[in-house]
């Protein structure tokens, strides 16, 4: 939207806001990325900044865009539904025990998927696999310890996505990636002094240890995940049904 594109029948801040959507629906501003700045979309497009938050606004009412304090304005892109009685990420589940979650991100990167993943996602060992390291707390006490792998091509922009920001549920919403089934067991572990300390406990004690498998309605593998949860602050429950004979 340039000077001469500029239709002055039309508010300036409205023509701002459809810009700004043929670029999200163009893909050139993904899902769970930030938009530019106010200060770098006014210079851009030679308006004012408070323009350009009415443009920005004007999205954040419609759901497509969300407003992040201190760290900017990102794309929230269309959501898909999803049944999450049986299956559900910890921000999701915390919220529904009316807790406040929260999860910093220690580490994500990409690497090669290697014999072992390559087998559980059934792609080649040379294919790149996102492997995040997290801590997930609940009223600001440290949970639990996550590990999450998930092929590169499942979310292929997953690099540029804050996952301070957004949920790995959200992310998977925002791609149309729905999980059907999952497939969980447990064990008991005792983690290194450093991860120990990341859950505030003794390197002595030993953590719930949930490996999980992720299927998609495809079928696919699309995540695998190790989350190392504190005992003394975790109670879980399992429902027994009886099968008809």
């Amino acid at each position: 939207m340039s000077n001469e594109e500029i239709n002055y029948q039309s508010p300036i801040y409205l023509q701002l806001r459809e810009v700004i959507r043929n670029k999200i629906e163009d893909g050139e501003y993904n899902p769970g990325m930030a938009i530019p700045s106010e200060n770098e979309l006014a210079e851009t497009y030679g308006i004012n900044r408070m323009t350009v938050r009415n443009g920005i606004e004007a999205l954040v009412n419609e759901g497509m865009l969300k407003r992040v304090q201190g760290k900017g304005v990102y794309v929230v892109g269309n959501k898909v539904e999803r049944d999450l009685e049986t299956i559900g990420g910890f921000t999701q589940t915390m919220r529904e025990k009316e807790t406040k979650p929260y999860t910093k991100v220690l580490n994500k990167t990409l690497r090669k998927a290697g014999e072992k993943y390559a087998m559980i996602f059934n792609i080649k060992p040379e294919d790149d696999i996102y492997y995040i390291k997290r801590v997930c707390l609940a009223d600001d006490e440290p949970i639990s310890l996550e590990e999450i792998f998930i092929p590169k091509y499942v979310v292929p922009k997953l690099e540029g996505i804050d996952l301070g920001v957004f949920s790995i549920y959200e992310v998977y919403d925002f791609y149309g990636i729905k999980i059907a089934r999952a497939w969980q067991t447990l064990d008991l572990t005792k983690l290194e002094q450093r991860d120990a300390r990341f859950l505030s406990i003794d390197a002595g004690l030993s953590v719930m240890l949930f490996e999980c498998t992720s299927y998609d309605e495809m079928d696919r593998v699309i995540e695998f995940s190790r989350t190392y949860t504190r005992g003394d602050k975790c109670n879980f429950n399992v429902h027994f049904h009886k099968t008809e004979m």
